[in-house]
C-alpha cells in the first residue's frame, strides 16, 4: 500500500486550516486516513504547526511520501533533517551523539529566528498603534481648536449684543 503524508482540509470558506494525516494514496483528500500526526493553521502570523515529531519521523522512515506542502512543513519543523542525520548514522558517517548535537544546534538556531520574527512583528504592531494614537491626538487637537474658535466667535457676538443692548437702554431712558 502506497502511503502519503498529506493535508486534510477543514474550516470554512476563505478560512481553512489543515490536519496533517497519513493516508492511502488512493483515498480521497478529506476521506479515510491511517493516522493523524498534526495540524497546520496558516491563518496565524507566523503559521501555527502542531506536529507529533516522533510519528512523523517514523512514517518517513518506513517510506511514506509527503506531498510538497507537507515536505516543506516537515523541513521547517526539522523532521527531514533528523531523518537525514539518522541515515548518516546508519551508514556510519558519524555517531548518534554527533547527530543529536547537530540537530539540537539547528533547533536552537531555528527557535531563535522564529522568536526574532515574533518580536519584530509585535514591535511593528506597537509602533503602528503608537502612530495611530499620535494621529488621533493631532486630529482631536485640531478639532478642539476649531471648537474653541467658534465658541470665541459666539462669545464675542454675544458680548457685542450685550453692549449694544446696554447702549440702547440709556439712550431710550434719556429720550423719555
Amino acid at each position: 500500500m502506497a502511503t502519503r503524508i498529506r493535508l486534510q482540509r477543514h474550516g470554512r470558506k476563505s478560512y481553512a486550516f489543515y490536519q496533517i494525516v497519513v493516508a492511502n494514496s488512493r483515498a480521497p483528500r478529506d476521506g479515510k486516513f491511517i493516522e493523524r500526526i498534526g495540524s497546520y493553521n496558516p491563518n496565524t502570523n507566523p503559521a501555527t504547526v502542531d506536529l507529533n515529531f516522533e510519528r512523523a519521523l517514523y512514517w518517513l522512515q518506513v517510506g511514506a511520501q509527503p506531498t510538497d506542502t507537507v515536505r516543506s512543513i516537515l523541513s521547517h519543523e526539522g523532521v527531514c533533517l533528523k531523518k537525514h542525520l539518522l541515515e548518516g548514522v546508519k551508514k556510519g558517517a558519524f555517531d548518534e551523539a554527533t547527530a543529536e548535537a547537530k540537530f539540537q544546534a539547528w533547533l536552537k538556531n531555528k527557535q531563535a529566528s522564529v522568536q526574532a520574527i515574533k518580536d519584530k512583528n509585535s514591535e511593528a504592531a506597537k509602533q503602528a498603534a503608537k502612530a495611530r494614537l499620535e494621529a488621533e491626538k493631532e486630529a482631536n487637537k485640531a478639532k478642539a481648536e476649531i471648537v474653541a474658535k467658534k465658541k470665541a466667535e459666539l462669545a464675542a457676538a454675544e458680548a457685542a449684543k450685550q453692549a449694544e443692548a446696554t447702549e440702547e437702554a440709556p439712550a431710550a431712558e434719556s429720550a423719555e
